[in-house]
Parts: structure tokens; C-alpha cells; sequence
């Protein structure tokens, strides 16, 4: 192969452009096919641990990242009616100390904007939706609605969870619902009483539901994210507005913190939660996928974004090392990947189990574990495993 390889990044989100700034590091030519029609991130939350954040230092976007952040002092894990305290550890301070790096809090929209400006608009296609995906003997091609062909050295799906890229590797899929949903919504924190929403990332368990909230943007807004059992929801998609009396209705026994958050919000953002097992290959040839179209994941350790934006960096170093050879280049990223992710993936559903227990033997028996964790190392606990915050895909 002679000359820059050519890359063609199908999807706009955090993971696509991470590899898309990652290859541009490293000299490739890159195209971004977004079928928007304007790049943009819906209005909700997103958590990045260490791991990820490990990221945005390797491609220089710490500080710009860090300017649109907001650390949490701690987690806080509450009961769902009295507020009770079950669990409490320090994340400011102790994770720098373990990991390297901190847990931090972002608006999607504002994390967005910053990986877009490592991305010249130069290298983006707006409007431009994925058809279908040739795999040739000698890279692949991206057939666009319009019927148009872009040709290139080899091509990242990381066009989320309705993939159409994974549809051409492996088929389609019948995912399962797991009988949960999500809420999510955003509050001005001036619109809070003073000193009700602390500065830290705060969980509520409660039978058959959960609830989350933290601060974003700098700490002028709230973000929360309800979790709940529910009837048959097939919807995945981020933009649905869901019935505000429904969800008040849902909570309204729970604690006063909850549904004051509840009642403030700017929108009811609801979606299906559904489950997909591991897939037991994602790359074929020329051709290869990332975050959530390669292993979407449940909600419940946050990770979805931070896996994505690891695969980001992970599928460009690892074109970078063989330049030569992009087959055996994304399946040495798929080596490297798969096993990490697909076992995120898994802890991920057995939490979404975790949380929303309605035993209360089985709460009593959770709750003492998580009391515990006060008197243990916080880099050691069961919410924040080692394993996951303590890698460096970057190294």
C-alpha cells in the first residue's frame, strides 16, 4: 500500500469521532459519514471514568474536556424513600491517586463539540446515510442512500445501535427486552433549593427502580436518569418525549429530592432498554465496528461512551501499527477489544438485576456490602472495578 491510508468512519457520535481525531493523528485520510443533517448530541448526561479520560489526554483534549466538566466529590449510594444513607465513597482525590486520572461529568452536547473540533468539518459528510457496505478483496466501499460509493483502504462502523454496518457483517438481530426503561432530563441547578442537589454522583435504589443524578456543564445543570420496570417498550430511540404524569406517577413515593427533580425537568427523554449478547466477531476484511455498534451496552456501569471512545483510540493505533496489512490490523483490534468489552457488557446486565431488587432479604444482603465498602480501599470497590477504570488503552 502506498500513500496515507484511506479511512471512511461511518457515524458522527463520541467513538466515531474519536477515531477519526486518533487517525487523523496519525496521518490517515479520513472521511466521517454522518446521516444528520447537522452534527449535534441530544440533551442528556454522560459519565467518563479514568479509562476514557486517559483518552482525551493522549489525543490533547484534557483541558478543553475539563473547561465543560464537573468532578463529584463522591458516590453516594441512597435508599429510594428515606434518603438513607448506604454507601458513600470519596472519587475527587482518590481516583486521581489509583488511576492516573478522575470521573467526571459531561452534557453529550458539550463533550460532542469539543471532539468535533478535533475533527476539521472538511473530513465530515452530512446527510450522508449508509445503505449498505461492499467488502471487497482489497478494502471496502460505503454505498450512500443517494446511491453514491466512497472507496476506501477500510471502514469503521461506529454508527450506534441500529448499525447498519454491523447489519452488513453479521445479519440482523433480535435484541430482548429486558422489561426496563430510561428516563432522562435535565434541571437548572438554580432551580433547586439551596444545598438539595449535592455535589456528588448520587444512585437511589428502590424495588424495581433506580435513580441517578449529577451535576453537568460546570455545575449549572442537573442531570438525572431514571430506570424502571415497565410494560412492553419497543422504542430505542434517544428523542422520544415520554408522558411527564407517567413518569411522576412512577416515582411518586419516593423521596422528595427525586421528585422535585422529576417535576423541574426540561424534558422526558425515554427509550426501551434492551439487551444484546456479546457478538462473537465484529470485523470482517476491510471492514470493522465500534462502541455501540459493535457491543451495546446496558446502562448501568456507565461505560457505554467510555468503551466507545477507548475503541476510538484502540482502531487507529492499531491501523497505525500495520499500515500494510488493514485485515490483520482490525483483527488485532478486535483481539484487543472484544474480551474487555463483552465482559463490560455482561457485569452491566447482571447490575441492571442488582439494582432493582424487590427482595428485601436480597436488598438487606446488598445494602451491608455496599456499607462495607466505607472501611475498604474506594479503588477496589465493586462499582468501580479496577480492571475497568485502571486500563490504559493509550499505553
Amino acid at each position: 500500500m502506498t500513500g496515507k491510508l484511506k479511512v471512511t468512519v461511518v457515524g458522527a457520535g463520541l467513538g466515531g469521532l474519536t477515531a477519526a481525531a486518533a487517525l487523523l493523528k496519525h496521518g490517515c485520510e479520513v472521511t466521517v459519514l454522518e446521516q444528520a443533517g447537522e452534527l449535534g448530541e441530544i440533551g442528556a448526561g454522560v459519565q467518563l471514568s479514568p479509562n476514557a479520560m486517559k483518552v482525551m489526554r493522549a489525543l490533547g483534549l484534557e483541558k478543553a474536556v475539563l473547561d465543560v466538566a464537573f468532578e463529584p466529590g463522591s458516590h453516594v449510594i441512597r435508599s429510594w424513600k428515606s434518603g438513607r444513607v448506604l454507601s458513600s465513597t470519596r472519587l475527587k482525590g482518590p481516583l486521581h491517586a489509583a488511576y492516573g486520572a478522575g470521573y467526571y461529568g459531561f452534557h453529550r452536547a458539550d463533550l460532542h463539540r469539543v471532539l468535533q473540533q478535533a475533527v476539521p468539518a472538511e473530513h465530515v459528510r452530512l446527510g450522508a446515510k449508509c445503505s449498505k457496505v461492499r467488502i471487497g478483496p482489497q478494502g471496502a466501499s460505503v454505498v450512500l442512500e443517494d446511491g453514491s460509493e466512497l472507496a476506501s483502504d477500510a471502514v469503521v462502523g461506529a454508527d450506534g445501535v441500529h448499525s447498519v454496518v454491523r447489519a452488513a457483517l453479521m445479519g440482523e438481530e433480535s435484541p430482548r427486552f429486558t422489561g426496563n426503561v430510561c428516563w432522562r432530563g435535565l434541571v437548572p441547578a438554580e432551580a433547586m433549593p439551596p444545598g438539595a442537589i449535592s455535589p456528588d454522583m448520587v444512585v437511589w435504589f428502590g424495588p424495581g427502580a433506580s435513580f441517578i443524578y449529577y451535576y453537568v456543564r460546570g455545575g449549572k445543570l442537573v442531570n438525572w436518569v431514571a430506570m424502571c420496570e415497565a410494560p412492553e417498550w419497543r422504542s430505542e430511540s434517544w428523542k422520544f418525549e415520554g408522558d411527564r404524569n407517567e413518569l411522576i406517577e412512577r416515582y411518586k413515593h419516593w423521596h422528595p429530592t427525586v421528585r422535585e427533580l422529576i417535576a423541574k425537568s426540561d424534558r422526558y427523554l425515554k427509550w426501551a432498554l434492551l439487551d444484546r449478547d456479546p457478538l462473537p466477531r465484529w470485523t470482517q476484511g476491510a471492514v470493522t465496528l465500534l462502541g455501540d455498534a459493535a457491543h451495546p451496552m446496558l446502562p448501568y456501569l456507565a461505560q457505554g461512551a467510555c468503551m466507545a471512545i477507548e475503541d476510538g483510540y484502540a482502531v487507529a493505533a492499531s491501523l497505525a501499527r500495520h499500515p500494510g496489512d488493514v485485515p490483520a490490523a482490525l483483527k488485532a483490534y478486535e483481539a484487543e477489544r472484544r474480551e474487555r468489552t463483552a465482559r463490560v457488557q455482561l457485569l452491566a446486565r447482571a447490575r441492571s438485576v442488582e439494582n432493582h431488587l424487590h427482595s428485601p432479604l436480597a436488598q438487606v444482603k446488598r445494602n451491608f456490602r455496599y456499607a462495607l465498602q466505607r472501611f475498604t480501599d474506594p479503588s477496589k470497590h465493586t462499582y468501580k472495578i479496577e480492571w475497568i477504570y485502571g486500563h490504559d488503552v493509550t499505553a
